[in-house]
């Protein structure tokens, strides 16, 4: 049962071991295609906002290109534009034209302004401020004309945007570096209108100089942000104004500046966009967390694989179980049909015996010229005598008998004028058969006369046990009182051969008769050994007991 339970233990440690593995495997195999996932979804989302952007910088290139305005304070210098710049289909939210005026061209801008029919004319500052007077002659850029025209716009031109805080670096790099620039993310049309970001590409002369900027205004919602519902990551801009900000869509579809994730939590994936001449980096952040996604299947597969681990080792130790208990049945069985045939054996013997004395004792008790009377009466407490031996053997299961037992009686005639002294020893199975006669023979001559005074013969019968070990010796003594030869009439022929041979030979001992003055006795003398037998009785012990499980 040991090696069962080792067996059942080691499986169950292989198929512990074998469901960690699994989850662990299933665990970074899950993660780690979430992760490829979300990359090329990141990668995907970012190569088409790129996309968008580089066309949104060809519009204006493609737009100063085509442009020639007929004098730099003209108010309808984008009405050749407009065809392109719908042609296009972009989502652009104002497209302006902004001259570079020198203070001179002022009143002719102003004359522009109102022919045009724009709601104020007149030149201002961005904030719709009056203009402060110039002192000097340098160029300044004035809003001339916008598109489309319509409630929101049409008070934009006249207005001057060099002192912008966003509009007016704009315009300044884009001029140093004659290419298109992007502004800082700056509310468009009206205080709390939409944020986003727009682009100015400078128009210049054949002789290089710069007579204003072509203008396009974006959302930043739509530009660079577009995302939905089932996409796997919400997307942020990395707000350039300030370092641990970003702009996200809120669920209003507006574009709010929130704090960047601290760097306890999942860092996001970035990727860099180029767009009017400088970086923009956008953050993806995954939707779901695929490290508890990857965790509970993990977990599950874990489950599994230990419930898998259980009912296998459930099986092997039923069946284990099952096999040790039929081997340990089949064991039983096996020794106890030995030891029913030891018992057979034994048995055999032990009948075998008998029959041999009952035999000995028919063919001397009805020997030639024997009355047929007495003989009849002898032969017959003989084999009571013999059968009276063998129901005590089988009461005690073949394991001795009590002497005292053997002076019953129902063992021998005259029981109630026998006198017992002795301690009550335990006797071997052959030696009671043994004794059981002797007493037998004794009793049944007691009364055979009459005593010296006319009455029958007092018995006593006594034994002792001297020394101890393998040296002690059992001694008998058959008295017979107020008898003599004259009155007790002799043994017979069977009863001399049991007395003086058979018995003494049986028990390895010696034994001797005679008459004293007024008494018969009868001494044996024996080794306790041979009385007592303990390999007989060791013997049976083991035959009798119940078979012993393996």
């Amino acid at each position: 049962m040991l090696r069962v339970g080792f067996f059942i233990g080691l499986l169950a440690l292989i198929g512990i071991a074998v469901s960690g593995l699994a989850a662990f495997r299933v665990y970074e195999q899950d993660v780690s295609i979430d992760r490829t996932a979300f990359a090329r979804a990141v990668d995907t989302h970012a190569s088409l906002i790129q996309e968008r952007l580089s066309q949104r910088e060809l519009l204006a290139r493609v737009a100063v290109g085509v442009f020639r305005p007929s004098q730099e304070s003209a108010a309808n210098a984008l009405q050749p534009l407009r065809s392109s710049i719908y042609a296009f289909r972009t989502d652009f939210v104002v497209a302006g034209w902004i001259a570079r005026l020198p203070p001179s061209a002022f009143p002719a801008a102003e004359a522009g302004l109102r022919s045009a029919g724009f709601s104020n004319p007149v030149l201002r500052n961005y904030d719709d401020t009056p203009l402060k007077p110039m002192s000097n002659n340098n160029p300044v850029d004035v809003l001339m004309d916008v598109e489309p025209q319509n409630v929101d716009t049409k008070g934009f031109p006249g207005r001057i945007f060099d002192t912008h805080p966003v509009i007016g670096p704009m315009l300044a790099e884009a001029m140093k570096e004659r290419k298109p620039v992007a502004s800082d993310p700056l509310v468009l049309l009206h205080p709390g209108g939409p944020l986003g970001i727009a682009l100015a590409a400078p128009v210049a002369k054949e002789d290089g100089d710069v007579i204003g900027f072509i203008t396009i205004s974006y959302r930043v919602a739509s530009l660079m942000l577009p995302n939905d519902d089932l996409s796997v990551f919400s997307v942020a801009l990395q707000d350039p104004r300030v370092s641990d900000s970003e702009l996200k869509v809120n669920g209003d579809g507006e574009v709010t500046s929130v704090s960047a994730k601290p760097a306890s939590e999942t860092p996001p994936l970035s990727r860099k966009l180029s767009f009017g001449g400088r970086d923009w980096t956008l953050n993806y952040y995954a939707r779901k967390d695929s490290a508890t996604h990857a965790r509970d299947l993990a977990i599950i597969v874990a489950i599994v694989g230990l419930a898998l681990t259980t009912i296998m080792c459930g099986l092997f130790g039923y069946v284990s179980y099952n096999n040790v208990r039929l081997s340990r049945e089949i064991q039983t069985r096996i020794g106890f049909e030995r030891r029913l045939t030891a018992v057979i054996d034994e048995l055999n013997h032990r009948v075998k015996n008998i029959l041999a004395v009952i035999q000995s004792i028919v063919t001397r008790t009805l020997r030639h010229g024997v009355d047929a009377d007495v003989a009849r009466d002898l032969l017959i407490g003989r084999i009571h005598a013999m059968s009276n031996v063998v129901t005590l053997l089988s009461e005690s299961q073949w394991q001795g008998v009590k002497l005292k037992g053997l002076f019953e009686s129902r063992a021998i005639p005259n029981a109630e004028r026998i006198v017992v002294e002795g301690p009550d020893i335990t006797v071997s199975a052959r030696a009671a058969q043994s004794l059981s006669l002797l007493f037998f023979e004794l009793a049944s001559h007691s009364d055979e006369g009459l005593s010296l005074v006319g009455k029958h013969p007092h018995i006593l019968a006594r034994w002792t046990v001297a020394g101890e070990g393998n040296d002690a010796v059992f001694d008998f003594r058959w008295e017979e009182f107020n008898t003599s030869a004259a009155t007790r009439r002799p043994d017979g022929e069977f009863g001399i051969v049991l007395l003086d041979r058979v018995a003494p030979e049986a028990l390895g001992g010696t034994s001797k008769r005679y008459f004293t003055d007024v008494s018969y006795v009868y001494e044996l003398t024996a080794p306790m050994i041979t009385v007592v037998d303990e390999n007989e009785k060791g013997r049976t012990e083991r035959l009798a007991a119940p078979p012993r499980k393996r």
